[in-house]
């Protein structure tokens, strides 16, 4: 298994970070087997296992349930599992609801956001021990707010701030975090102005590692597919092959490609 120290020491090494999505003991064995560095427990579920249109509706009793399958499934990977919506209403429910998932088997948790409250959030988390992800950028749980999945950072004011959350995040004790829908120059600018590790999603190649919805790597997802989506399975035999092949390109830089990229 991976640690927060092993992942950041990847990052000052120059080896790329691979990490994907699961939500059940099946995949989950998969991408342990492929020797996969991080697996993430995302509230993603919500829309490609529930079919609701936003990930808003997940709850922290769905989230438990989906992180132990996971964490049974791949009991020696290191394993984050995502914080849903309104988990940071207050320190104590954060601190409450990160249990429950540590619990459930979690190596660290994920929550969304750079605002005051959060960073007080994860500075407490941090504090009790609990190893925090942090994402930036596009916000799914954000998407009423920001009028929908749109790429963040195209203005000066907007890279000016990721740049500066980002470092805050840092300094509030977030032992890495996820950049999604960022231009690819922003995300590398980020990338080597903070310490801990990067995980890009629509990020460029230049973050410290990169992540992707297992269902949308594998072609299940049904609809417009995202630009920074690759089907990895198109050109390979198998499940088990396509995620060896994303953990391939990605530890070689092949993926993401400007195809890819904003």
């Amino acid at each position: 298994m991976k640690t927060v120290t092993q992942l950041r020491n990847m990052k000052s090494q120059g080896e790329k970070i691979t990490c994907l999505t699961a939500y059940d003991a099946s995949f989950a064995r998969l991408l342990e087997k492929a020797e996969i560095d991080v697996i993430l427990v995302g509230d993603s579920l919500g829309m490609v296992m529930q079919g609701k249109a936003t990930t808003l509706p997940v709850s922290i009793d769905e989230m438990e349930y989906h992180t132990a399958m996971v964490c049974r499934g791949a009991p020696n990977s290191f394993v984050i599992a995502d914080m849903p919506f309104m988990s940071d209403v207050s320190y104590e429910e954060a601190l409450h609801q990160a249990g429950i998932l540590l619990k459930a088997g979690a190596t660290c948790i994920k929550l969304e956001g750079a605002h005051a409250h959060t960073l007080e959030i994860i500075e407490g988390l941090t504090m009790r021990g609990v190893p925090v992800c942090a994402h930036i950028g596009l916000q799914p749980q954000s998407v009423n707010k920001l009028g929908g999945y749109k790429v963040q950072g195209k203005s000066k004011e907007q890279i000016k701030e990721l740049l500066y959350n980002a470092q805050a995040l840092e300094s509030a004790g977030a032992d890495m975090v996820v950049l999604e829908c960022v231009p690819a120059v922003v995300a590398a600018e980020i990338t080597s102005a903070i310490n801990i590790p990067t995980i890009g999603i629509g990020a460029g190649v230049d973050c410290d590692g990169q992540v992707l919805v297992i269902y949308d790597m594998l072609g299940i997802t049904q609809g417009k597919r995202p630009r920074f989506v690759k089907d990895f399975l198109a050109d390979n035999a198998s499940v088990e092959s396509a995620i060896n092949a994303f953990c391939d390109d990605v530890r070689s830089g092949a993926f993401p490609t400007t195809e890819h990229s904003f």
